[in-house]
């Protein structure tokens, strides 16, 4: 299929079998809920015995002293001892094979090229890392909410994005499908793009 970029007037050739894939749903969520659980943490926990501060001497002597026999101060029958069956933070890791993640990829770009949201450049950068500049950009394009997608992360439009909430840059090394989904408009290099194809091919 045929793709146009847009600061050089040309037609560049791309490969059917990545950027005019066949939309799948249930593929599409699957990976996206795996996604989510694999960003979400786990933060409650308590202390066991073993994990709360104190001494492991023994207390007192086990007879003649009249009182009940204890081993520990950290025991959970004390006061500020540990927890019996301490709770520990839960892990809500959920593993994709490859063939999935680049199916979702391929799903993914289909569906921008097909709604006129991916925007091909030859070369996208800013001479200075300052957000006005890459704001002035961005107005030029009508473009309120962007990923900038290049083949090597670019240090001016990092820098340059981090004031802005709606826009994320990335190298394609680091594809958040989820920002793909959510913005706009994904503007993507030539490089990228080509980089792109040589990994879902």
């Amino acid at each position: 299929m045929q793709l146009t970029v847009k600061d050089k007037k040309e037609h560049i050739s791309v490969s059917d079998s990545v950027f005019d894939f066949k939309f799948n749903q249930a593929l599409l969520h699957q990976v996206l809920v795996a996604y989510m659980m694999n960003i979400r943490k786990g933060t409650k926990a308590q202390k066991n015995r073993a994990e709360v501060s104190g001494s492991g001497k023994k207390p007192w002597r086990q007879k003649g002293t009249g009182r009940a026999r204890a081993g520990s101060i950290r025991s959970p029958i004390w006061r500020s001892g540990g927890v019996t069956f301490a709770t520990k933070p839960k892990k809500y890791n959920k593993k994709i094979n490859k063939k999935m993640y680049r199916g979702a990829l391929k799903v993914v770009f289909s569906e921008l090229i097909r709604q006129d949201r991916l925007s091909i450049f030859h070369d996208f950068s800013i001479n200075l890392p300052k957000t006005k500049f890459l704001v002035e950009k961005l107005r030029f394009l009508y473009v309120k909410s962007a990923v900038i997608l290049t083949l090597n992360l670019n240090k001016n439009l990092l820098l340059a994005s981090k004031n802005l909430y709606k826009v994320h840059v990335c190298s394609v090394n680091y594809i958040n499908i989820i920002n793909l989904i959510n913005c706009e408009k994904v503007i993507i290099t030539l490089e990228a793009i080509r980089k792109i194809e040589d990994m879902l091919i």
